[in-house]
């Protein structure tokens, strides 16, 4: 099982997809004291991997002190995080501390179109320096994409830069709408284009040896078996069977792109929110609406919870509306 935190809204770049909104630091988000009590629930809960991020986690001044806290506690911490404040000094002190590996948002394979959607000038050579730190340190990072309109015909070009970085894997997620990535939402791929890049991911990673893996885009488990390609993964979505998200302010949710409130940290240890909460439940029990439902797929794909909730007026168990098998049109079909 995976559980995300992010463990803060502080952040000093201004993503235009950034399903946090965030920006400020907030007064209400968790203390150190908090945080560790959190991370002792969370192990308690039986989760074994941890990602901290944000905001941008790296900001917070106790960032190694719940790193080791969690390591501590037999889980295994990476992060996701904008790399542009890795030092290899800091690289150093999170290896120390127990990181593992370090998420580093790449959205392209040059600066303009990553500055851009980053909207801070500098911040690609930033994140590819805080890579480089991260080389020179020895601990592993990867590479996060988001995937949009303005760069989904590259995204192999980003592999290739991940491969010569030393990168120990390419991450490649595809927009949900909330937070700020609402505000673009016209740029969110469509059913043809979503499934291009999922057959595309699946050949690139014919030919590399690091690890590519489609982020929300549960579809890409049914394309594996299509292709007859083996994969670590047992299913696509995973939002509140064998994952969630907490957020800076303690407040659960089923996964960072589903704003669906499961409970409240400070009202409920995280564990028995885990165990009890009933949209919890309702996700376990699988029954699923729509196309999603009859799916002969349906228990290694799951379709995307959250982007069924932004599409159909907030029904989260609804049918995944990007998926072209849903309508029985086969890849390389769709224009006929």
């Amino acid at each position: 099982m995976i559980i995300s935190w992010n463990t803060t809204w502080e952040c000093h770049l201004k993503c235009k997809h950034c399903y946090r909104d965030a920006g400020d630091k907030r007064e209400n988000e968790l203390s150190t004291a908090e945080g560790k009590k959190l991370l002792a629930e969370i192990a308690r809960a039986g989760f074994k991997i941890i990602i901290l991020s944000g905001g941008e986690p790296l900001l917070r001044d106790d960032i190694f002190e719940l790193t080791a806290c969690a390591r501590d506690l037999g889980m295994r911490p990476v992060f996701g995080t904008t790399g542009t404040t890795i030092t290899e000094a800091v690289a150093h002190k999170l290896k120390e501390a127990g990181a593992l590996r370090m998420g580093i948002s790449l959205d392209s394979a040059t600066a303009p179109l990553h500055d851009d959607f980053r909207q801070v000038p500098g911040s690609f050579d930033a994140a590819i320096q805080g890579m480089e730190a991260c080389r020179a340190a020895g601990l592993p990072f990867q590479i996060h994409t988001t995937i949009v309109e303005q760069n989904y015909r590259d995204f192999e070009k980003i592999t290739d830069l991940a491969v010569e970085l030393g990168a120990a894997g390419h991450h490649i997620f595809f927009l949900v709408p909330t937070g700020r990535g609402k505000d673009i939402e016209e740029e969110a791929l469509r059913e043809k284009q979503y499934e291009e890049v999922m057959h595309r991911i699946l050949r690139k990673q014919k030919d590399v040896e690091l690890e590519l893996k489609p982020t929300c885009a549960p579809q890409f488990m049914r394309i594996a078996k299509q292709m007859g390609m083996n994969m670590r993964f047992s299913r696509g979505c995973l939002a509140g069977t064998a994952y969630c998200c907490i957020l800076p302010n303690g407040v659960v949710h089923p996964c960072p792109y589903l704003p669906l409130q499961v409970g409240h940290v400070r009202e409920m240890p995280f564990d028995r929110i885990w165990q009890e909460a009933e949209i919890f439940q309702e996700l376990r029990r699988d029954d699923l609406g729509g196309k999603c439902g009859e799916c002969r797929y349906k228990a290694i794909c799951g379709g995307c919870r959250a982007r069924a909730y932004y599409y159909t007026d907030r029904d989260y168990m609804a049918e995944d509306p990007w998926c072209l098998y849903r309508r029985g049109v086969v890849y390389g079909d769709a224009d006929q």
